[in-house]
């Protein structure tokens, strides 16, 4: 008997640690040109709340989903990142807030021009500056 569970998707990257998959950028963050493996850690009982952690350094972004704070939230990824992140549709895409976090929830923002774009399939990712979109670098979580 195995203490490793199985990958749930064939050749799906992955730590030594059973179902914890590792996030490959494909193109490195701004700023971080050296980190490129993370993973994504619940910070919370409910999952609302991750830390996005760097499988090569002390580095970590908390990251939210939009959906509980900007349900109208919808980026418009071109076709040449969806291709590198081999979407083949939109439901493939796991998107992601950088958090900038306040003293409270209220104080917390969230970075809407710049979201990290994950493929729910692969684990191939990159944060994806949205030009052209009328979109706030820090937007207030709650208010």
């Amino acid at each position: 008997m195995s203490d490793h569970s199985e990958s749930p998707e064939p050749g799906a990257p992955r730590l030594d640690t059973p179902d914890v998959p590792v996030i490959e950028l494909v193109q490195p963050m701004p700023g971080f040109d050296d980190q490129r493996r993370f993973t994504l850690v619940k910070l919370d009982d409910d999952g609302m709340l991750c830390a996005l952690t760097c499988l090569d350094s002390d580095l970590r972004f908390l990251v939210v989903s939009p959906t509980p704070f900007f349900p109208d939230y919808v980026p418009e990824i071109d076709d040449d990142m969806a291709q590198r992140l081999e979407l083949m549709t939109a439901e493939d895409a796991l998107v992601l807030l950088v958090l900038t976090a306040g003293e409270s929830l209220a104080s917390s923002t969230a970075n809407l021009i710049a979201p990290i774009v994950v493929n729910r399939n692969t684990y191939r990712a990159a944060q994806v500056v949205l030009d052209h979109q009328d979109l706030p670098l820090a937007a207030p979580l709650v208010g």
